[in-house]
């Protein structure tokens, strides 16, 4: 910041403080786009959409929530993806937001589950899309009453579940006997794995700094994510996807107009350096690494893959861990060839295998919920 930007922000932080800070703070957060995850957001009389609020809940990249949902019949659901909500440069085969579609089918199964219905699942009914997602079916789901359907343990978790952005304990490391949970009860058709040994977790630690600079000094790449930032509570409430900036003190610079995509495009600009130092930060507090893998690199392995990565998540937050997905060096685009060979190298995948998720855990803070749309906006009326 220049000498009256700073001016500025002192003058508008003593008006703010006279006010009191936790009075400001509290109305910058975003309630509107959190009420999804809020308890009376299932209150529907068709099944089908109770199971679906549930499943907007999902993890998805750059929270672009690509799914809509077309009710057929008495108890039909239709998913496809809304192909303007991809990411060309940094999913260039839509293979990220494939798995963010089967995490979505994951919550939906679980969620019918609990009121004793069985989600009978078609991946891809009018054949497969290569080499992108098309207007084409996701799936189509049929939820049968089904007295023997267990409910499944992880749904308690379902509304607790994050991705955790911040940085880890490095002084609090993980037990064997919580990383094993972590890894335990995985669907037959993927793998995953992970390690705590603290000599690969610090190589890991670095490659995935690397790959993060890949992405941020890629010009295309790093314009994807900051055309899709949400800065403030009025931008979040507007667009409840993307990536939210909201919350104090960005709120208030926000407000100010200190804020800026510009700023954040420029390598020069402290606000382009201080997301690096934040990222470094974030990427070495890494106190253990789990990953998901594949047989093959098939859409339906990729829905697969994003089923069991949501489980992951849900059971890393039940036990206390945080976890973080660190997509970048998995991504398909020439600049980051020679790091998407390292991992799978340094995982020892072979193809036709094909590493599908990669996250850092560890102990963090409490963190709050992401923006979603309504399960309402995500509704296409039947043709």
């Amino acid at each position: 910041m220049n000498r009256r930007q700073l001016m500025t922000v002192g003058a508008a932080s003593m008006v703010v403080a006279g006010a009191g800070l936790g009075v400001f703070g509290a109305t910058r957060t975003p309630t509107k786009a959190l009420a999804p995850w809020g308890a009376d957001a299932h209150d529907f009389e068709d099944a089908r959409l109770r199971a679906l609020s549930y499943a907007v809940l999902s993890p998805n990249p750059h929270n672009r929530q690509p799914w809509v949902a077309t009710l057929q019949g008495v108890d039909e659901i239709v998913l496809t993806c809304d192909l303007n909500r991809r990411l060309p440069e940094t999913d260039p085969y839509d293979r990220q937001i494939t798995i963010g579609l089967g995490c979505f089918l994951e919550l939906l199964s679980i969620a019918a589950a609990e009121e004793g219905l069985r989600a009978d699942i078609a991946y891809f009914p009018d054949g497969n899309p290569s080499p992108r997602l098309d207007e084409r079916p996701v799936a189509h789901i049929r939820l049968v009453a089904d007295t023997t359907q267990a409910r499944d343990p992880l749904f308690a978790a379902i509304k607790y579940r994050r991705s955790n952005k911040e940085p880890y304990d490095t002084n609090r490391p993980l037990t064997k006997a919580t990383f094993d949970l972590l890894l335990a009860d995985v669907r037959p058709s993927v793998v995953v794995a992970g390690t705590m040994d603290e000599e690969h977790v610090a190589d890991l630690r670095d490659l995935s700094w690397r790959a993060h600079k890949v992405e941020t000094f890629t010009p295309r790449t790093m314009q994807e994510s900051i055309d899709l930032m949400r800065i403030g509570k009025a931008e979040i409430e507007q667009n409840p996807d993307g990536i939210d900036l909201g919350g104090f003190p960005v709120g208030l610079f926000a407000k100010l107009g200190l804020v800026n995509r510009t700023q954040m495009a420029d390598p020069q600009s402290t606000a382009f350096k201080q997301g690096l130092d934040m990222y470094h930060g974030l990427m070495h507090s890494a106190m253990g690494h789990v990953w998901v893998v594949t047989h093959d690199n098939n859409r339906t392995e990729q829905l697969e893959a994003g089923r069991e990565w949501v489980r992951l998540n849900m059971r890393a937050n039940t036990a206390g861990v945080a976890i973080h997905p660190l997509s970048q060096a998995l991504q398909e685009y020439v600049e980051m060839a020679p790091l998407y060979a390292e991992i799978h190298d340094k995982l020892a995948i072979e193809a036709p295998k094909r590493l599908q998720m990669f996250a850092r855990i560890g102990y963090g803070p409490s963190v709050s919920p992401s923006p979603r749309w309504p399960v309402e906006s995500r509704l296409q009326s039947t043709p």
